[in-house]
């Protein structure tokens, strides 16, 4: 692939106190085989048609984005958490685009689904915005929130890479913040569709970094500040 393009974009560096960890998703709704998506695959026999998606969730992300969690806890890096569904049991609230998938796998204020899986549970004060939409900078005040926490880059973790994991990354650097896709700390539903977006996000948009790359940095700036 020509690199024409990605030679325009801008570099992103990480830092303890400007720096917040953006995990999107990681619910039981689309995150777990027993609960949700993976529930209603398994009802309809095509539960082996998501093994890729569960297999890196529970070998990939949910142990990378625990690494970052307890690192950044440590050394007081901004931590933000970001859930998807329905905030109302009818699903009424849901854009059109959004309601058959909420519907499908029971995606709304108070179920199970709706949660964040008990591994990467949000700690007391760690803010929580719940959206509606692909993005989360279109349905939530996350924006004024990190602005407000002197935030200038997001590392965005979590699921679908290539959905609303990517799209709450595009929608920060249109806001200005610069933007780490965290390579081995989000998912979605094939080798070739990861790739494929992370070669998408290199172009203009921001930085793909892995979990150790990316803990070794703030780590760096924390120690020298």
């Amino acid at each position: 692939m020509s690199s024409y393009v990605e030679g325009f974009t801008a570099p992103v560096t990480m830092s303890a106190r400007t720096t917040a960890l953006v995990v999107v998703d990681m619910q039981y709704a689309s995150g777990s085989r027993e609960h949700g998506l993976g529930k209603l695959l398994g009802e309809q026999g095509t539960l082996d048609s998501a093994a890729y998606r569960f297999d890196r969730i529970d070998a990939l992300l949910i142990p990378n984005i625990g690494k970052m969690l307890a690192a950044f806890r440590a050394n007081g890096t901004h931590i933000v958490h970001v859930t998807v569904g329905s905030e109302r049991p009818d699903f009424s609230d849901a854009p059109r685009h959004m309601r058959p998938f909420f519907e499908g796998t029971n995606n709304h204020a108070g179920t199970r689904e709706h949660e964040i899986v008990d591994a990467l549970k949000p700690l007391p004060g760690e803010p929580v915005f719940n959206k509606v939409t692909m993005g989360a900078f279109s349905s939530t005040g996350i924006g004024a929130h990190l602005t407000s926490k002197g935030i200038r880059e997001i590392i965005v973790t979590g699921v679908s890479t290539n959905n609303c994991v990517g799209m709450t990354g595009q929608e920060a650097a249109d806001r200005g913040f610069g933007v780490v896709l965290a390579s081995d700390a989000s998912g979605t539903c094939s080798d070739l569709m990861q790739d494929a977006y992370e070669n998408t996000f290199r172009r203009l948009w921001g930085r793909v970094a892995a979990t150790d790359e990316i803990i070794a940095e703030i780590a760096q700036t924390t120690n020298a500040g």
